[in-house]
Order: structure tokens, then C-alpha cells, then sequence
């Protein structure tokens, strides 16, 4: 039986699990092994420093016993942006020493862990920020927004927190669209108003800080099983349902009968996740409940290799070696 590892690499951490492909008679053969941890990303001048991130990688491996793994599949948020894609694929190939080693962005792990499989559909992800991603790993390879908050990120939870802060400003302008709520919200949470500007401006954590007032403003618009809410913050949680469903949907173009999954603790606020469904609902689509997560769907990938032979490749989002 071949041995197959599955790596998420993201912000909050290096997660690894092996488990086996390829084994003789029916079944899924023998369970997977414990999920296995280490430090995230963590981004220099240089981008992403993936050789500490397959060294930490090759120490797991080491401490579960494993020398050489027959497929690696390493999936990594930041591939598109931050890293030399092949330069990644040959820092992991050398560090964990498999015969096979795929290198695949999150977006895609995320959505074969959503779908269960290397099937059509799409995946919207509303964390911290958000992105959608479509595929029927053939010719449609369809990634929309994750531009950051700044840029973009709509119906994300720090794009949410902005908008809530801005809401507040407003009221404390006297212009139309404020929200008094938010704004006594905002100075309880992040102190006076004119100290607002260089944390979202200049802080390095300033999405994350973003993003903790989202839960705010969900809970402000009557969410949640909390009655009657502000009807700015209801007006904003509804946008971002909106904006996620837009952004799902532009994903599924073109893929034949695909699954629509949302994830991310954003869907998980029920203002919000209403709008989502709702403007599904307008163009006859429905969500379908997500199957796994990143991790999951490198290990997909990684059996799917192990026992077919290839996976579909991508110069973008899917490299193998």
C-alpha cells in the first residue's frame, strides 16, 4: 500500500496527515493517522519561507516514523501571490523526499474537500477575507475576488468589520447611513475615533482586528436569535451574503451541474448566510453542505494520484513533480 501525506499550509498553522492508497480488496483500508502540527506561513521581504515550512514538515514526518512517502501533496494558501510556484514544488519534493510531489493553492484543496472529490463544483470561503473557486478540473479553473481587504475580499469578516467602523464614522459625520450602534461599538472595542485610521491602515494585523468586529455587527443587526437589531448593521450583513453569493456564483461558470458549498465562520451568522441563500435561491441554485475541509482534500488529491496515476494539472493552481 502506497503511503500518501496531506499537507494545509495557512496563517494559522502546518497541518499534516498520512494515511495509505492502493491497499488490495474493498474498503477504505486503514485509517488515517492523527493530524499532525507546526507554525503557518510567515512571510519576509522574500515572500513565504517555504524551506522552513518543509523543514518543520520533514521533522512531523520524521516523529511519525515515516522516511520516504510514495505522494506528498502540499497545499499552501499564499501559492498564487507570495511564492515562486515551482521554486515551491522543488523545496517540498527535496525536503520530504516522496516519489510524487503535488503542489496545489488552497483554493483548490479547499474546494476538493468541500465537493468530496475531484468533481464540478465550487467553493466560496468567507474568513478573514474571501474567495471563490470553481473547477471541473478540466478547463474551467475559475478563481474570483480574494484581493484583500482593501481591494476586495467582499463578505468577508474583515471587509464586514470595515464597513461596520465605517458605518459608524458615518453617524459621528451626521451622515446619511451612519449607524450610532456601530460607532459606540467601535470606540468600546477599539478606543476613540481618532486612533481608527492607523489601525486599519497601518497595522500589520489589521485584517485580523477587521475581522473581530464582524461579530459585532452581526450581532447588531438582530442576528443570531438576538430580536430586533440596527438597520445598518442588517443592511451590511445582508451585502456580504450577497456579495458571497455573487461570488459563488460567478465561480460555477460554466462547470456542468456543479456543487455550490459555503465555509468559513462568516456563513455561520445567520443574517448573513440568509442573504447567501436567498440570492441563490434567485437564480435557482441551492448550497450544499460542505464534505471536508483543505486538509481533507489534499489527502483526496494525494489518494487520487496513489491510485489513478495523475491528477489534472494547472501552471497556476496545480503542480506535480
Amino acid at each position: 500500500m502506497a503511503v500518501i501525506v496531506g499537507v494545509d499550509v495557512g496563517g494559522s498553522g502546518l497541518r499534516l496527515q498520512c494515511t495509505y492508497a492502493g491497499g488490495p480488496g474493498p474498503g477504505p483500508g486503514p485509517a488515517p493517522g492523527p493530524v499532525l502540527s507546526a507554525p503557518g506561513v510567515r512571510v519576509g521581504a522574500g515572500g513565504i519561507d517555504v524551506a522552513a515550512l518543509a523543514r518543520d514538515a520533514r521533522g512531523l514526518l520524521e516523529g511519525a516514523g515515516v522516511a520516504a512517502p510514495d505522494v506528498v501533496v502540499w497545499g499552501m494558501r499564499g501559492l498564487l501571490f507570495l511564492a515562486d510556484r515551482h521554486e515551491v514544488l522543488r523545496l517540498v519534493r527535496d525536503a520530504l523526499g516522496a516519489a510524487r510531489t503535488v503542489v496545489a493553492s488552497d483554493a483548490v484543496t479547499n474546494l476538493v474537500g468541500a465537493v468530496g472529490g475531484l468533481r464540478p463544483g465550487a467553493v466560496v470561503a468567507a474568513g478573514t477575507g474571501a474567495v471563490a473557486f470553481g473547477s471541473d478540473f478540466a478547463g474551467h479553473w475559475n478563481r474570483v475576488d480574494g484581493w484583500g481587504h482593501v481591494l476586495g475580499d467582499w463578505g468577508s469578516a474583515a471587509r464586514l468589520g470595515l464597513e461596520g467602523l465605517a458605518a459608524g464614522l458615518r453617524h459621528r459625520d451626521g451622515l446619511p447611513g451612519g449607524s450610532a450602534t456601530l460607532l459606540t461599538a467601535g470606540e468600546e472595542r477599539f478606543g476613540p475615533v481618532d486612533g481608527w485610521p492607523r489601525l486599519v491602515m497601518t497595522s500589520p494585523d489589521a485584517p485580523h482586528l477587521l475581522a473581530s468586529f464582524a461579530p459585532v455587527v452581526t450581532a447588531a443587526s438582530g442576528g443570531n436569535g438576538s430580536g430586533a437589531g440596527d438597520a445598518v448593521a442588517s443592511g451590511l450583513c445582508a451585502n456580504a451574503g450577497v456579495a458571497l453569493a455573487d461570488s459563488l456564483l460567478a465561480a460555477a461558470t460554466g462547470l456542468p451541474g456543479p456543487s455550490l458549498v459555503a465555509t468559513g465562520g462568516l456563513v455561520g451568522a445567520e443574517p448573513v448566510d440568509a442573504a447567501l441563500r436567498a440570492r441563490l435561491a434567485e437564480q435557482g441554485r441551492a448550497l450544499s453542505p460542505a464534505l471536508g475541509g483543505s486538509l481533507d482534500g489534499a489527502l483526496l488529491l494525494a489518494r487520487h494520484l496513489a491510485e489513478v496515476g495523475a491528477v489534472p494539472e494547472h501552471p497556476a493552481y496545480l503542480l506535480c513533480g
